[in-house]
């Protein structure tokens, strides 16, 4: 990296148990100089140099010495104002009951209220953190995802072939569940026909061929399916172009196991085939895998 290159620097913060060690250990893998916990008022100094030869990470959050989301925006602004530095936020969010479902599984206090209980430390933080969680330029939610999971989706969103180009997900979900944080494009297909109708589909999951001949033969598919690919043609080079670097969609049905899976699948292998990097994930199908795993633990049948 020659003198005049910026420095590309990302900060990665979120709230407690929200998976910000696991991503700086992804970055770290990645080839990013990590440094966690540095002083706000110590960052300056640290860019002032020449820059390095890898990208940077910093890791930020309420435990850090002279924290406050004001002086980490006013950092943030002040570095793309003044430097030639290349400043990205990176937030990992979490709804509450998984961080309590965390902190309760690793019997860990919460940082913000080490004498009380940890809903009340990750209800003050959430409220503390979320001018962070509104300026973020990548957000991830965690909730439904494992450390591995965590790994590939930021994999996706930041290893672009050359730090170029736009980075697809598509997510498959439930509606009954919710929809999962931070995407772009939400399409629903519930109104196509349901395997879960069919006893003997209902086990089955999109990714199995009998369910997905059963979603093709609807008669709404091929029109469906035609208009989501012309319109994912049209619009995915207009993002690149504005400079967007990653998009993701996402696709619901009721119960995020048959429909939804299939469309996932299918228009993410499609726009793999159109030479974009996809990466596609169903959330209520690892919810289940890991529950499985879970309680084959616990049976002792593991």
């Amino acid at each position: 990296m020659g003198e005049n290159s910026a420095q590309k620097v990302i900060i990665v913060t979120g709230p407690s148990g929200a998976g910000r060690s696991t991503a700086i250990a992804a970055l770290e893998d990645m080839g990013h100089e990590v440094i966690d916990n540095m002083p706000l008022s110590l960052i300056p100094r640290l860019l002032a140099g020449n820059p390095m030869e890898r990208p940077l990470a910093l890791g930020i959050d309420a435990r850090n010495r002279d924290f406050s989301p004001a002086q980490v925006l006013a950092l943030i602004e002040d570095l793309s104002a003044n430097s030639p530095a290349s400043v990205e936020l990176l937030y990992l969010e979490c709804q509450p009951q998984v961080l309590l479902q965390r902190f309760s599984e690793t019997r860990r206090r919460h940082p913000l209220a080490p004498a009380g209980s940890p809903s009340e430390g990750i209800a003050e933080e959430m409220a503390l953190m979320e001018p962070l969680r509104m300026r973020a330029d990548i957000l991830v939610d965690t909730s439904a995802l494992s450390p591995h999971d965590l790994r590939e989706e930021l994999r996706t969103r930041l290893m672009r072939e050359g730090g170029t180009g736009l980075a697809v997900t598509v997510q498959s979900f439930s509606f009954k569940r919710g929809m999962p944080r931070g995407l772009d494009m939400v399409f629903d297909v519930r109104f196509l026909r349901n395997p879960h109708w069919e006893p003997a589909l209902r086990p089955l999951t999109g990714l199995e061929p009998p369910v997905a001949a059963h979603i093709q033969a609807d008669p709404m598919m091929e029109t469906f399916w035609a208009h989501l690919l012309g319109m994912m043609q049209d619009l995915l080079p207009a993002f690149e172009k504005e400079g967007k670097s990653h998009l993701s969609i996402g696709i619901g049905c009721t119960g995020g196991q048959h429909r939804s899976v299939h469309v996932a699948e299918k228009l993410g292998k499609a726009l793999a085939e159109q030479g974009w990097q996809v990466s596609t994930r169903h959330r209520e199908l690892s919810r289940r895998a890991r529950s499985g795993a879970s309680h084959s633990k616990r049976d002792g049948s593991a």
